[in-house]
Order: C-alpha cells, then structure tokens, then sequence
C-alpha cells in the first residue's frame, strides 16, 4: 500500500498548517486537511484508518501531539479530499485529537474530534501520517482515542503505509 500528500519545496503547504490564512481556522488553529492520495489497498481490506501524530512534540509538551485519528473509512478510497475531515466529504469515524485531553480539555468536537493542522512552535517538525488496511470495519464510535483505535486494530492489519510531513516553524 502506498500514500502520497502534495508538499510544497518539501514542506506540507501553508493552508494546512499554522501558517493558513485566518479563514482556514477555528480559535486560531488549522482546521482544513491536507488531500491524501492512496494506492494498492489490499483487496481484501474491509476499512482504512488513520492517524497523523508529532514525536516532536514531546519535549515541547511531554507527549506525542495526535492530529487527526480516523477509521471506517472505505478501502476503495483512492482519494480522501482536501478539507474531508471537516467537511465530511467521505464517510469515517472521528477519533479524538489532543486537544481533547484532560490537559487541554477543548470541548468541541468540531474541533477535538477532527483534523487539527500542524503548528510547531519552536522549530520545523516532521508530522507523520499512517494509513492502515484493515481486515473488518471496527466497532467505534466517533470521539473514541487512539489507544482504542490501537486495541480494536491488534491482529486486524493487512497493510501499513507511511508518509513524513515537513512543516516550517
């Protein structure tokens, strides 16, 4: 399985990051994703997750900084869209992002349960994003946190692809 999403000069582009225009954000964060092209899922894969995380958040806020988690997405996507994750252009389940944890407690779920773009505040980071085939749709709901995705996914992963996303301080 193979993933793609179009940079710009090596980085994620502005629109969907802290460097978006003021339009492009809800409370002054990112909130249109980035266009993920997709590529030789298993035929036999009955669902697509995924997840776009920053390790180099953890000596900024002591832990891996999640950005978007999603799954029940269907395997025949080829394409999930500019903007899907807000717009709901494509069905899926939305899982929480950090902001939904007890130490930043943001209670809106257009905002915690959805993609939040990427702004790094003390140097470029690298963001990486993981596609997972899955062999059955799982049993979330939306809000559910990464550690359950991981639970329900355990033994159910046909294919895995990865993609790093630059983006400028």
């Amino acid at each position: 399985m193979k993933i793609s999403v179009p940079l710009q000069n090596g980085w994620l582009p502005d629109r969907y990051t802290k460097h978006a225009n003021d339009s492009d954000k809800i409370d002054g964060r990112p909130y249109v994703s980035f266009p993920i092209n997709i590529e030789e899922v298993p035929t036999n894969a009955q669902s697509l997750a995924l997840v776009l995380t920053d390790d180099d958040a953890i000596p900024v806020c002591g832990f891996t900084y999640i950005h978007w988690v999603a799954a029940n997405i269907d395997p025949k996507t080829t394409l999930i869209p500019e903007n899907a994750s807000h717009a709901e252009l494509i069905p899926m389940t939305y899982g929480h992002n950090s902001l939904a944890g007890q130490l930043l407690d943001v209670q809106d779920p257009m905002v915690n349960e959805h993609y939040v773009g990427p702004t790094p505040p003390d140097k470029p980071h690298d963001y990486h994003l993981t596609l997972y085939a899955l062999d059955q749709k799982l049993t979330l709901k939306n809000g559910f946190w990464l550690n359950e995705l991981e639970a329900a996914s355990t033994d159910h992963v046909l294919a895995e692809a990865n993609a790093i996303l630059p983006v400028e301080n």
